[in-house]
């Protein structure tokens, strides 16, 4: 009983869609669950650097382009599993990352910014031109050969019990990050980085260590999109409106918790698909909602909408504690 009652609160709403995984039929209901979560991992690597170290980062579709790139070409040319591939693209992820951070140390802000979307900007160039390895703007297509060395499976629920484990995976190492030494250094360093030199804090390990571990992870969670839709091409994949995206799940979500990004992407992904699907007589309306609810939740909820429930909650546990010793006063009387 201990154990559960030690358990963060978002465990119970993570089992909770675990079993609308295993219980939903409808195909198409799976197929957003699928997306949902995978962009969920996604935003939840994009956090690490982004939210808790404040490295605001809109470069992300590159390394999410780097882990499905590697993964895919490795398993064409090279019959390479996947899930090695997976590895291998996050590591070179990570490895341009570092090369960023290194490169780009001293840069703050939109300068830090502009350097991140320079960064996808030379992925996507590069991936376009090099057209004898990647087929450019063609894209790539993953032959469909069932197997779990492969990664690819006939049911669509197997995807979606894999999608749920990477983006769970993803939160237990956010949260670890969140509630470790680790975390106090990111947050000290993105309110304050002088004072946190001042105290001890090692910045540049925290910043190069946040920033790679961000972008293995984002690029692992490219090679499950690859794997999923089984084709991949510039436009779908290492677009400047994917590394957008990636951040406003998280901003909308809340950037100082873990479960943040996951509630972002869980809100706004079926909503921008469905969006794309029944609105389609107005090109961009999901744009255009996604910006609507930015601008409202930066307005409203500066802090997420997880701290915005967190807040409601506490205001109702305060009103229910006040009435109750007010009960008890009269009682007395």
């Amino acid at each position: 009983m201990k154990f559960f009652m030690r358990l963060p609160k978002f465990s119970y709403v993570l089992l909770g869609l675990l079993l609308l995984t295993l219980f939903t039929q409808s195909s198409y209901f799976l197929d957003i669950i699928i997306i949902s979560f995978i962009w969920a991992a996604a935003a939840g690597a994009w956090n690490i650097s982004g939210g808790y170290a404040g490295q605001f980062s809109l470069g992300h579709a590159g390394y999410l382009g780097v882990g499905a790139y590697t993964s895919t070409l490795l398993y064409i040319h090279f019959g390479l599993s996947p899930w090695i591939g997976m590895i291998v693209g996050g590591i070179l992820a990570a490895v341009f990352a570092f090369v960023i951070g290194v490169v780009t140390f001293r840069l703050k802000g939109p300068f830090f910014t502009l350097s991140t979307i320079a960064f996808a900007e030379l992925v996507y160039i590069s991936v376009t031109q090099l057209r004898d390895i990647t087929q450019g703007a063609m894209g790539l297509s993953i032959p469909f050969d069932t197997g779990v060395a492969n990664f690819i499976f006939n049911e669509p629920r197997t995807y979606a019990v894999v999608a749920f484990v990477l983006m769970v995976l993803g939160y237990i190492i956010s949260y670890v990050i969140q509630t470790s030494k680790l975390g106090y250094y990111l947050i000290a360093m993105r309110e304050d980085t002088d004072a946190a030199q001042s105290l001890g804090v090692n910045i540049t390990f925290v910043k190069l260590f946040s920033t790679s571990l961000s972008a293995f992870l984002t690029a692992i969670a490219g090679t499950f999109m690859a794997q999923y839709i089984m084709f991949i091409e510039p436009e779908n994949i290492l677009a400047l409106s994917i590394s957008i995206q990636i951040a406003m799940f998280a901003i909308v979500g809340g950037m100082n918790d873990a479960s943040g990004p996951i509630i972002g992407a869980l809100l706004l992904s079926p909503l921008g698909i469905f969006l794309r699907g029944y609105a389609t007589e107005i090109a961009g309306l999901h744009l255009f909602i996604y910006g609507l609810i930015l601008v409202l939740v930066v307005l409203y909820q500066p802090n997420g909408i997880v701290a915005g429930i967190e807040k409601l909650l506490k205001r109702k546990a305060s009103k229910a504690d006040w009435r109750g010793q007010d009960v008890s006063k009269r009682n007395i009387a």
